[in-house]
C-alpha cells in the first residue's frame, strides 16, 4: 500500500535525510512488513528517544516555566457534539480534484497555490497575489466549480501525465469516523480527534475552577490527532497519524492581541533555543483567516524541500467557548473579580507538529563534512549535529578492549552516568566504528576507557562536532557533561 516516497520529496538532500532516518532506528514505514500503510510512520529506537526529548523540553517550557500555564491530557474520543460545535463536522474540507489519466488525487488549493508560487519566483508577486485572491473568493463562496475553471484557464496539469484532464472538484471531510456501542444498530457514530484544542476547550471551566486559576491563564496538551488527508507526503511532514503540542491560552477580551504579540515572541525564540538557526526560520501572516480567528501566523522553517509551517500562532477569540455553550446548553462563563462581570473569555493559541518539529531539528541536525582523511584522501563524515539537551542520547561509554579489567572499569563509569544522563554502553567492534555510529545517532559525547584509566582515574572524552578528544577525570564528568547537556542551557534563552 505504500512504498519510499519520492514525488514531492525528490530532493536529493532529503531522500538521503529519509534514508538515513530509516537505516538509524529514527523512522520506519508503518507496517512495512506488508508492504507500509500510506502516510503513517512508526518512531523506531532512536527517534522515539528525540520525539520524547522534545515533547519533554516544550511541556516544561510551558508548564514550568510559566507560572500561568498548567496541563491536561484530554481523551481521543469525544461526544460527537464537539465536533458539530467546532464546525469541523460541516467545514474541516478539503476541495479534492482527480486527474484521469494518472488516477492521482490532488488539493485542488494547493495546484493553485503552487501555480501562483511560481509567478513570484518568476518575478511576478502581483500575478501571484492577484490569483490567491481569486482563489479566495471562490472558495468562500464555495464556487467548486470557478476552482476547477481557475486549474483549467491557469494551464495546470497533472505532475505525472503532463495532461488537464480534471475530474469536478468536490469536499472531502478529513475526519476518520468510527462506531461506539457492541450493537451495530444502537452504535453512535464517534470521530478520532482532527485536533487536541477542543479537548481543552470542553474542560475550561474544570481546570480553571479545581485549580483557583485567573485570568490570564493557559492550559497545554500533547496528543495525538488524526486526519484523513488525501495527499500525505514528504515523508512525516504530513502523515494522517500525528501528535500535536498544543497550548491554549485564555484572557480578557479585547487583550488578545496583545498576548497574541507576546506568545509570537516567545515561540520564536523557543525554536531558535533548540538548535533552528534564526536565517532557517521565517513568518507566515495568514491573508486568509480561519472561522475562528481573527489573526493567525506560522512559523515556517526552511526544510530541504522548501519553508514549511511548523507551528502556529493564532488569535481564536472567544468563537469556540461560545459555540461549546450554545451547543452543550452550559454556560462558559468566566468570572472576573476586577471587573465585577462575567464574560466569554478570548482565546491566544500555540500549535506546534510535534512530528514536524522532529523532522526539522532532524533535517538541520544532518551534517555532511567532507575533509581529508588520514590516508590524505578526501572523506566525508556525516553526522547528526543535535542540541546536546534534545540528543537520543548524551554519552557513550566503551572499553578499547573486552579484557584486561577494562570493561569492568566501563562498566563502572557508566553506572556513574546513567542516572543523570541518556547513557550507552558498547564492548563490541572497533573503537573508530563505534564513534561513527555515535555520531550518526547524534550521541555528543563518547568516553574510552584505556589502560590509562586505569592508572590514574581518567577517561578519553571525545566531541561529536569537532572529533576532537581530551582527557578528563572519571570524577569530573558528571559536572562536565551535566553543564552541557543541561536543559536549562535552553530556558535560559527563552
Amino acid at each position: 500500500m505504500a512504498k519510499q516516497e519520492k514525488n514531492s520529496s525528490e530532493n536529493p538532500l532529503f531522500q538521503r535525510i529519509i534514508s538515513h532516518a530509516k537505516e538509524y532506528g529514527f523512522v520506519f514505514q508503518s507496517s512495512e512488513i506488508y508492504d507500509g500503510l500510506q502516510g503513517v510512520y512508526d518512531f523506531g529506537q532512536n527517534g522515539v528517544e528525540l520525539k520524547n526529548n522534545l515533547k519533554l523540553v516544550w511541556w516544561k517550557a510551558m508548564t514550568q516555566l510559566n507560572e500561568n500555564v498548567v496541563g491536561i491530557d484530554a481523551a481521543i474520543f469525544m461526544h460527537p457534539t464537539t465536533w458539530k460545535a467546532s464546525g469541523h463536522v460541516d467545514s474541516f474540507n478539503d476541495p479534492l480534484i482527480d486527474n484521469k489519466d494518472s488516477k492521482k488525487r490532488y488539493r485542488a488549493d494547493v495546484l493553485i497555490e503552487e501555480k501562483a508560487e511560481s509567478y513570484a519566483q518568476a518575478g511576478d508577486p502581483d500575478k501571484k497575489q492577484a490569483l490567491l485572491d481569486e482563489l479566495a473568493r471562490r472558495l468562500e463562496q464555495e464556487d467548486l466549480a470557478g476552482v476547477r475553471q481557475l486549474i483549467l484557464d491557469e494551464g495546470i496539469t497533472c505532475p505525472i501525465s503532463g495532461t488537464a484532464n480534471w475530474t469536478e472538484v468536490r469536499q472531502f471531510n478529513l475526519m476518520f469516523s468510527t462506531q461506539m456501542g457492541s450493537v451495530a444498530e444502537e452504535a453512535a457514530t464517534i470521530y478520532l480527534r482532527p485536533e487536541t484544542a477542543q479537548g481543552i476547550f470542553v474542560n475550561f471551566l474544570n481546570v480553571q475552577k479545581t485549580s483557583g486559576r485567573q485570568l490570564p491563564f493557559g492550559i497545554a496538551q500533547i496528543g495525538k490527532a488524526f486526519r484523513n488527508e488525501i495527499v500525505a507526503r514528504q515523508f512525516i511532514f504530513r502523515m494522517r497519524e500525528f501528535e500535536q503540542m498544543e497550548m491554549q491560552f485564555f484572557v480578557r477580551p479585547h487583550t488578545e492581541m496583545e498576548w497574541y504579540e507576546q506568545w509570537k515572541e516567545k515561540r520564536w525564540k523557543f525554536h531558535q533555543a533548540i538548535g533552528l538557526p534564526a536565517e532557517k526560520l521565517r513568518w507566515h501572516v495568514h491573508e486568509k483567516l480561519a472561522h475562528y480567528a481573527n489573526a493567525a501566523v506560522d512559523i515556517e522553517f526552511a526544510f530541504p524541500f522548501g519553508f514549511k509551517e511548523i507551528e502556529g500562532i493564532h488569535s481564536r477569540t472567544d468563537f469556540d467557548l461560545k459555540s461549546h455553550q450554545e451547543y452543550s446548553k452550559t454556560k462558559q462563563l468566566y468570572y472576573d473579580e476586577d471587573l465585577k462581570d462575567r464574560y466569554i473569555p478570548y482565546v491566544v493559541e500555540t500549535s506546534v507538529g510535534a512530528d514536524r518539529l522532529f523532522l526539522a531539528v532532524l533535517c538541520q541536525a544532518y551534517t555532511e563534512a567532507t575533509g581529508i582523511d588520514a590516508k590524505g584522501e578526501e572523506k566525508t563524515r556525516v553526522f547528526l549535529k543535535f542540541h546536546p539537551t534534545i540528543a537520543p542520547y548524551q554519552v557513550a561509554v566503551f572499553p578499547l578492549l573486552r579484557k584486561q579489567g577494562l570493561p569492568e572499569k566501563a562498566r563502572e563509569v557508566f553506572e556513574l552516568l546513567r542516572y543523570d544522563f541518556r547513557t550507552l554502553y558498547e564492548e563490541r567492534g572497533a573503537i573508530g566504528k563505534n564513534y561513527t555510529r555515535q555520531d550518526m545517532i547524534g550521541t555528543p559525547y563518547c568516553l574510552t576507557i584505556d589502560h590509562q584509566t586505569l592508572e590514574d582515574e581518567t577517561v578519553t572524552l571525545r566531541h561529536r562536532d569537532t572529533t576532537e578528544q581530551e582527557r578528563i577525570a572519571i570524577a569530573a564528568l558528571p559536572a562536565k557533561i551535566g553543564e552541557e547537556v543541561s536543559i536549562r542551557r535552553i530556558f535560559e534563552q527563552l
